[in-house]
C-alpha cells in the first residue's frame, strides 16, 4: 500500500535520489503484504503493521527500514536490525539495537538486495504474536 504523502516525498528529491527510493520502495513491498510505508524522521520509512504481541512504543519494534539519504550516500537504517542474524544480513550493529548499511548507489543496493529482503524476512519471523 503506497502513501500519497511518500509519493510527494519523493517527487521532490533528486533524480538519482528518486531512482533509489523509488526501487526500495517497490522491493520492500514485495517482501510481505503487512509492510506498509511513512514518511518517519524526514525520510522514507517501512514499518510492519500486522498483530504483534504489546509492547513499549519505545522500542520501536515495528519499525523495519529507514531509507536516509547522506551526504551523497544511502544509509539503510534497521531501527531493530540488531536482532537480524548477522549471516543472513551484514551492517554495522550498534548498541541501541540499530544495524545500518551504507551504500553508494543504486547498484550496490541491486546487489545486496536478497541479503536484505532475507533480512527483513528473518526479521518477521522473529515477531511475538
Amino acid at each position: 500500500m503506497t502513501d500519497p504523502k511518500v509519493s510527494q516525498y519523493i517527487s521532490i528529491l533528486e533524480p538519482v535520489d528518486q531512482e533509489f527510493v523509488t526501487y526500495v520502495r517497490a522491493f520492500m513491498h514485495h517482501i510481505d503484504p503487512e509492510i506498509r510505508e511513512h514518511i518517519k524522521w524526514n525520510s522514507l520509512a517501512f514499518y510492519y503493521s500486522g498483530e504483534m504481541k504489546a509492547f513499549d512504543a519505545k522500542e520501536y519494534k515495528r519499525d523495519l527500514l529507514v531509507v536516509n539519504l547522506h551526504r551523497g550516500k544511502f544509509l539503510l537504517v534497521f531501527p531493530t536490525g540488531s536482532k537480524i542474524d548477522d549471516s543472513v544480513l551484514k551492517g554495522k550493529n550498534y548498541p541501541d539495537g540499530r544495524k545500518i548499511l551504507t551504500l553508494n548507489s543504486l547498484n550496490e543496493l541491486k546487489k545486496i538486495e536478497s541479503d536484505i529482503k532475507a533480512g527483513i524476512v528473518n526479521w518477521l519471523e522473529q515477531i511475538e504474536k
